[in-house]
């Protein structure tokens, strides 16, 4: 239903009646696309994937020739959706709770007065209240106030943009300072983050981890494969060989089953759901999946001094006069007057509690702080200005005051100067007329977690910056304080012009002082560009670009509503000595899919290999389906969801698909040897087909449990304990219901040629594997060279 537009007032806004009336007739700010799955979407991802369509092909292919006992890998299929199912509902729960603490908070002028909301329960023609700090969730008009916005986020131009009455605001962009009132003009699907949303979730646009991007090609390309490979076996099947329908279709089925990786894909999904739940546990909320394995792979992490290295709150420590006749009792007062009506910050609320005195006077007008100046002012009744900010902003490099100012930032102070200003505050530079008066002291209080979390990213080989807006020499004291490995190598990034300047710095030093929004993107771009997997921790409003630039964005939940809007995840505590834990997460995850992939993967490699040859030889798959189900729950299934559990905190090293192949293929190959030698003895001696395929399923069951045993180690009670059962169940299934899997009775003379190729293929996998780990550590070497260069410490700092 079409409703007629409203010019509300910035005073009064709609009434709730006219809001109720907008939210029932599709006004609401609701966005684009749920933020989560429904219930049914979950259900619908598990059940209606192309996998399950093949397997329920083949189940209705082997019930309609009659052979019922080779259907038992329909049950690990049912079980194997179900579980899926039931970790996707449990990490949506789990996530709902995390999101409630971190929801966007949205405050409306309602009948005159103000309403705290969400922003998806706003409607259009609201009126908004817009404060620092603020990302704008709706287009919207001002209708009163002035402030500073950054369009970076939507726009890609980092400027900051004054904004006064009439002017428009782009929904995703965010407030730097002041405050507004605004009506909403363009709200959920109409809005331009809605639109912008929409374009970037078109195909080709939505990035994927390295892992998920490999085993993604992997599956996709295994899904094209199997249908030739399928087909050409029917016929070969029911031609060539002369086989009936129903042995036609239950070797095919066999191969097919093989080639696929059924639980991989799942094993990875629950593995990841369980990691965000885990880490939703320790007050960790995760907004991007793809991020966890990021972590694991991060080596250089960049941090804020503010709030990550200190805590968030200042204490004013002292007062230091600079000009003849000037007193600490005048200095308190003039900034009790400046302090006044001055924007609230942590900066602010500290001087407030140090200068508490009743102001004299009020300001007439103000010059309002930004990142590119660093001091902001005031001018007061009798033409009285003064400028507040950082000391080497405001007086030139080398004066007597600029040289008190460092001295005490080599203690480990943040200093701020008091000035009185010649000039207006609007004239093109009012520190050209700038007169020192005072310097204020001001301290932050190291974080006790902050000390032994460095020394854990330091063990770890993990490299830490600085980035800060402070003055690189305060920030440098304070970060070896901290315990920051070579933090006395700083540089005030001011200094840094030229790209090639800020890539050779980056590469060069630990702490970078007075660095501006759009210079800490540059600086993560920078590291980037040498290699790095680059994790940026920060809460401030100034902190968004590099967060969303960074491989992985963390921000403080205490911090401004951008910084967690943009980062991946979200520290509920904003204590960074969490930050060990969550990369211990991370690691413990992906290390151990790599683990468990490679059980998977090794019935690939026999399964492909085996078919082909079988085709070109005109031979039938040697297993049958339910001897390899049984194969699959005892060496693969069972196996590989307990060790995805496990601790391993070890560093990721080397790339994924590498990885996994180089600890797989050893042992496919070993099982194609096997199957080789069994084939030719079996024809040398008039084994039935039974009795071969009973000895194929004993030989790969006897390599699946040494790969198992080496993707164990280190052993604990765990894994032992699976290296003693998984076997075991294996044997009770085979003695108990032979006839359910397959099992036949093999004569003394196979059983020897059994034990002996089994032995045969033992050694070709040992020896494959030492090879193997040799192609590995050249792999990892490699990789390290070319992605991750180590810094290049100059001689002297700037």
């Amino acid at each position: 239903m079409a409703l007629p537009r409203i010019e509300t007032a910035a005073e009064t806004g709609l009434t709730g009646a006219q809001a109720d009336e907008r939210t029932r007739a599709g006004y609401a700010n609701t966005p684009p696309s749920p933020p989560e799955k429904t219930t049914r979407g979950i259900i619908a991802d598990n059940v209606f994937t192309y996998f399950n369509l093949i397997f329920i092909v083949l189940g209705i292919a082997v019930a309609a020739v009659g052979e019922y006992r080779d259907l038992t890998f329909v049950p690990v299929i049912l079980f194997n959706t179900l579980i899926g199912i039931v970790q996707e509902l449990r990490s949506r729960a789990e996530l709902r709770k995390m999101r409630f603490v971190t929801e966007s908070r949205a405050v409306v002028i309602r009948g005159g007065r103000e309403v705290e909301t969400t922003p998806d329960k706003t409607v259009l023609d609201d009126v908004a209240v817009l404060q620092k700090g603020c990302q704008i969730y709706a287009d919207a008009l001002v209708l009163g106030g002035e402030c500073r916005v950054n369009e970076a986020l939507v726009t890609g131009e980092a400027d900051e943009i004054e904004k006064k009455a009439g002017d428009e605001l782009l929904s995703g962009s965010f407030i730097v300072s002041g405050g507004v009132r605004a009506r909403l003009v363009r709200v959920g699907r109409d809005s331009f983050v809605a639109r912008l949303m929409t374009e970037a979730k078109k195909p080709g646009h939505k990035m994927r981890s390295e892992m998920m991007f490999a085993l993604t090609r992997f599956v996709r390309t295994i899904g094209i494969v199997i249908i030739p490979f399928g087909a050409v076996m029917m016929y070969e099947g029911l031609k060539p060989l002369g086989n009936d329908l129903p042995e036609a279709v239950t070797t095919t089925t066999a191969a097919l089953i093989g080639m696929i990786p059924e639980g991989l894909y799942l094993l990875v999904s629950v593995a990841l759901t369980v990691s965000v739940m885990r880490l939703a546990k320790k007050r960790t909320l995760v907004h991007e999946m793809r991020c966890i394995e990021t972590l694991a792979r991060v080596d250089t992490l960049c941090v804020d001094k503010t709030g990550t290295i200190t805590e968030p709150e200042m204490n004013v420590r002292g007062v230091v006069p600079l000009a003849d006749g000037v007193t600490p009792e005048s200095v308190a007062q003039t900034l009790a007057d400046y302090l006044g009506g001055a924007e609230e910050n942590e900066t602010i609320a500290a001087m407030k509690s140090a200068f508490s005195l009743p102001p004299r006077s009020r300001a007439v007008s103000r010059l309002e702080f930004s990142s590119a100046n660093k001091y902001a002012g005031a001018e007061f009744p009798g033409g009285r200005r003064y400028l507040f900010g950082a000391p080497d902003k405001m007086v030139r490099a080398g004066t007597p005051e600029c040289e008190k100012a460092r001295s005490y930032s080599e203690e480990g102070y943040r200093v701020l100067m008091l000035a009185e200003c010649g000039c207006p505050l609007d004239a093109p530079d009012p520190c050209a007329e700038a007169v020192p008066v005072a310097l204020v002291l001001l301290t932050n209080k190291i974080r006790e977690s902050a000390v032994p979390a460095f020394k854990y990213f330091a063990e770890q080989g993990v490299s830490i910056r600085v980035i800060s807006g402070d003055n690189p020499v305060t920030v440098s004291r304070i970060a070896q304080d901290a315990g920051i490995a070579d933090a006395e190598r700083y540089i005030d990034a001011s200094t840094l012009t030229t790209q090639r300047n800020i890539r050779k710095a980056a590469g060069e030093y630990i702490v970078f002082g007075r660095v501006t929004p759009d210079m800490k993107r540059k600086l993560i771009r920078a590291m980037k560009a040498d290699g790095h997997t680059v994790a940026m921790t920060g809460d401030g409003v100034n902190d968004v670009l590099a967060l969303k630039d960074a491989d992985v964005g963390i921000a403080m939940a205490s911090g401004s509503e951008a910084a967690s809007q943009v980062a991946q995840l979200v520290l509920l505590d904003s204590d960074f000595g969490a930050m060990p834990d969550v990369v211990r997460e991370g690691r413990r995850v992906i290390n151990n899919i790599e683990r468990s992939s490679s059980l998977y993967l090794m019935k690939n490699i026999f399964s492909f290999t085996v078919a082909l040859l079988a085709m070109i030889l005109v031979e039938p798959f040697p297993l049958k389906p339910s001897q390899l189900t049984l194969f699959n729950v005892a060496f693969i299934g069972i196996p590989s969801f307990f060790l995805a559990l496990e601790p391993n905190h070890a560093r990721v090293r080397g790339r994924f698909i590498v990885n996994v192949l180089l600890s797989a293929a050893p042992a496919g190959i070993a099982v194609f040897a096997a199957w080789f030698i069994i084939r030719w003895l079996g024809a040398a001696q008039g084994f039935p087909e039974d009795a071969t395929s009973v000895m194929n399923s004993y030989v790969i069951s006897a390599v699946g449990l040494l790969l198992l045993i080496k993707i164990s180690r280190p052993f604990n009670a765990l894994r032992v304990a699976l290296i003693i059962g998984m076997p075991a169940l294996f044997v009770a299934a085979a003695l108990i219901i032979p006839e359910f899997f397959g099992i036949v009775p093999l004569s003394a003379r196979q059983t020897l040629i059994t034990i002996g190729v089994g032995a045969a293929a033992a050694v070709v996998m040992t020896g494959l594997s030492i090879i193997a780990e040799r192609l590995r550590r050249g792999h990892f070497e490699r990789t390290e060279l070319r992605g991750a260069r180590k810094p290049r410490f100059a001689e002297k700092t700037v």
